[in-house]
């Protein structure tokens, strides 16, 4: 097998095993995440506790992009029928190295869950794999829901999953299939909707 064969098949074991970025176990810290109902909607923000996979960066520095997708169902408890889903929200963020400038560009839209979200993405060119990763962990006042109808928190919590996307890997890394079983583990959590206080600044 030749030098290319044994990189590509060296590159497709680590992936597998970043795709199976397990969630954190519960002797790991509590995750700082805080949802709020204002006025003007209903906003998220949260730092992750996540360790970093080995052999992420360095799949990253042979060139394969990862996306990261951030999902946020705000549902509302009932005791008479399963809890309503009020609304869904997307994150994609999109982790590529430039080996021209050294650095790393982060890209991160909203609105859907697929490749369509970085259509009118925010990007950013930062320093270092750390600076990237943190970005990638975590989201200050993310608007989940718009202004109208924004329900009151009487009952309403976040049910938030965060996980690496195998699907939108480049095709020559999709062991077969474009979401394959053990491909983009997810790390799920439960959070309520509290009220903001009026005049406190937001986090």
């Amino acid at each position: 097998m030749g030098g290319k064969a044994w990189l590509g098949v060296w590159l497709v074991w680590v992936l597998m095993l970043v795709l199976t970025w397990p969630a954190p176990v519960a002797a790991q810290a509590v995750p700082a995440v805080q949802v709020l109902r204002e006025p003007s909607g209903i906003y998220m923000s949260a730092r992750l506790p996540l360790d970093i996979p080995d052999g992420l960066e360095e799949v990253l520095l042979r060139g394969v992009p990862m996306h990261f997708i951030w999902q946020a169902d705000v549902r509302r408890a009932r005791w008479y029928w399963s809890d309503e889903r009020v609304a869904t929200a997307y994150r994609v963020v999109r982790v590529a190295y430039q080996p021209l400038t050294r650095r790393w560009r982060v890209s991160v839209g909203a609105g859907q869950h697929n490749e369509l979200a970085l259509v009118g993405a925010l990007h950013q060119n930062l320093e270092s794999f750390d600076q990237a990763m943190s970005t990638v962990l975590s989201v200050s006042r993310w608007q989940l829901l718009d202004a109208e109808p924004v329900p009151d928190a009487r009952g309403l919590y976040v049910e938030l999953q965060f996980r690496i996307d195998g699907g939108l890997l480049p095709r020559p890394f999709l062991p077969g299939h474009a979401n394959p079983l053990g491909w983009g583990a997810s790390y799920h959590i439960s959070v309520p909707v509290t009220v903001a206080e009026p005049g406190k600044a937001p986090s």
